[in-house]
C-alpha cells in the first residue's frame, strides 16, 4: 500500500464544488471515478480544500491510497489523458502513509479578481467577478491591511456549528489594480467557510464608497457577520497554492 499526493488544477465553472454531492458533477467525483478506472481498484481521494461550486484552483491537494504498481509519477500523465479538459493533475508524488492534507501546518494563498468597468469582458468572465461601478483600489488595499495578523474572523465567515473556532492568521494581503482588473491576494494559515468571498464583498463596499477603509477594523472587532459585506460571487475566486510548512513525514521544517 502506498499513499499518493496529487496537486490539482481545475476550472470550477461547471462543477458543484469539490466535495461529492447527491446531484451534480464535482471535482472529487471525477478524480475518484477516473483513478478507479486507471488503477483497477476502488479509489477515494481526500482533498485539502473543499472549494465551493464555481470556485477555481491552481494548486489544490488530494491524497489517496493504492496498491497499484504503476509508478507514482506516471499517474498524473495517465490521468490527464482521461480527465475532462477543465481538470488537470499538475503533479503526482508518493508521501508517507501518515500524511494528511488537512491536518498539517499550511500556508494557503487565494486570489480574488474583479473586472471593474461598465462593460463585461467575455474573455475574463469565467475567472473574475464583474462590477459595473467605479472602485477605488487604493482604499480597498488600505482597508484590507486591517485584517493582517491573528484575529477572530467571525464577521467574515458563514458559521458552521462543527467549526466553533474562528481564529485565523492572515500573513499577507493586498489589493492591486492593473487596467480594469482588480486583484485581491491573501495568504494565511487557513480560511473559514466563505471567508475570502466575504472579505471581497466587504472590500467592494469600501471601493464603492459605502464604507471607509478604517471601518474594516470595526467590522473585524465586532465579530458580527451582519456588519460585513455580501458574500462575493464564486467565479472570481481561485485557490492558488497550498504550501506545507512541515515535511510530509510530519517533522517541522527549520
Amino acid at each position: 500500500m502506498k499513499r499518493v499526493k496529487l496537486t490539482v488544477a481545475y476550472d470550477g465553472t461547471h462543477y458543484h464544488g469539490w466535495q461529492i454531492q447527491p446531484e451534480g458533477d464535482t471535482i472529487e467525483a471525477e478524480l475518484d471515478r477516473h483513478l478507479s478506472e486507471l488503477l483497477k481498484e476502488e479509489i477515494h481521494v481526500t482533498g485539502a480544500s473543499r472549494t465551493d461550486a464555481g470556485v477555481h484552483a491552481l494548486g489544490n491537494v488530494a491524497v489517496f491510497n493504492t496498491q497499484a504498481r504503476m509508478p507514482v509519477d506516471k499517474i498524473a500523465i495517465a490521468m490527464n489523458t482521461r480527465l475532462p479538459s477543465d481538470i488537470r493533475i499538475q503533479k503526482s508524488e508518493q508521501v508517507p502513509e501518515t500524511f494528511h492534507p488537512r491536518f498539517c501546518r499550511v500556508r494557503k494563498t487565494y486570489r480574488y479578481q474583479i473586472w471593474n468597468r461598465p462593460v463585461q469582458n467575455p474573455l475574463v468572465s469565467r475567472y473574475s467577478t464583474f462590477y459595473y461601478y467605479p472602485l477605488d483600489a487604493e482604499k480597498m488595499d488600505k482597508a484590507a491591511h486591517y485584517l493582517l495578523g491573528r484575529h477572530d474572523f467571525s464577521s467574515f465567515c458563514t458559521a458552521k456549528p462543527d467549526r466553533p473556532n474562528h481564529v485565523r492568521t492572515i500573513e499577507e494581503i493586498s489589493v492591486r489594480r492593473e487596467g480594469d482588473m482588480i486583484t485581491l491576494q491573501i495568504t494565511g494559515d487557513g480560511f473559514l467557510y466563505n471567508m475570502v468571498r466575504i472579505i471581497a464583498g466587504t472590500l467592494l463596499r469600501v471601493g464603492g464608497g459605502q464604507m471607509k477603509p478604517e471601518e474594516m477594523k470595526t467590522v473585524l472587532e465586532a465579530k458580527d457577520r451582519s456588519l460585513a459585506g455580501d458574500t462575493a460571487r464564486p467565479e472570481g475566486l481561485c485557490l492558488m497554492e497550498i504550501e506545507y510548512l512541515d515535511d510530509v513525514d510530519g517533522k517541522q521544517r527549520g
